[in-house]
């Protein structure tokens, strides 16, 4: 991998995390859990650090195998925790099955095949700094879907974090 960073883009790394980290706060201070919270930081630590691992062997593995691992291990983990903690009941109706092909198709395959095409395409730093636009996207989605506030907070993290992913992902070191 052997990625080196220049000095300008740590500066947008940092202001990437910084702008995601003004919009959880203002969800923390309009009632997010700390449990919340939790979950969400260690996944985007988990996602972060699952881009690097991914970037070392994605020569290494076909993108259809690559995706069949990755899909067999979430589901073994995952069943594992609703055996331990889920009283689970499964009620196969319409809004089931829709709900289903929409993560089958559209979020397992789909954002799978864009990561994956993004991580070929791009170094893993630029491609990872992209998770730090989820916080303020999913607070416009928020706006518009779920009728939220989207706070004047709301608005600098989306822009502070804006900023440092276009440093990262626009300007590269001098190596």
């Amino acid at each position: 991998m052997n990625e080196q960073l220049s000095l300008f883009q740590w500066l947008g790394i940092f202001l990437g995390f910084c702008g995601a980290f003004i919009i959880i706060l203002s969800d923390l201070s309009q009632g997010l859990t700390l449990l919340a919270f939790t979950a969400g930081l260690v996944g985007l630590i988990s996602s972060s650090l699952g881009i690097i691992w991914q970037k070392r062997i994605i020569d290494e593995l076909p993108l259809s195998a690559n995706n069949f691992i990755q899909a067999l291990s979430a589901s073994i983990f995952h069943l594992f925790l609703a055996l331990c903690f889920e009283n689970y009941f499964i009620n196969f109706s319409d809004s089931f099955f829709i709900a289903m092909s929409w993560q089958i198709f559209a979020i397992s395959l789909g954002a799978f095949l864009i990561l994956m095409s993004l991580l070929e395409r791009n170094k893993a730093n630029q491609t990872s700094t992209l998770f730090f636009l989820i916080p303020p996207i999913s607070a416009i989605m928020a706006y518009f879907i779920l009728d939220e506030q989207f706070s004047y907070l709301d608005f600098l993290g989306l822009f502070i974090s804006s900023i440092g992913v276009f440093i990262v992902t626009k300007y590269q070191s001098k190596s």
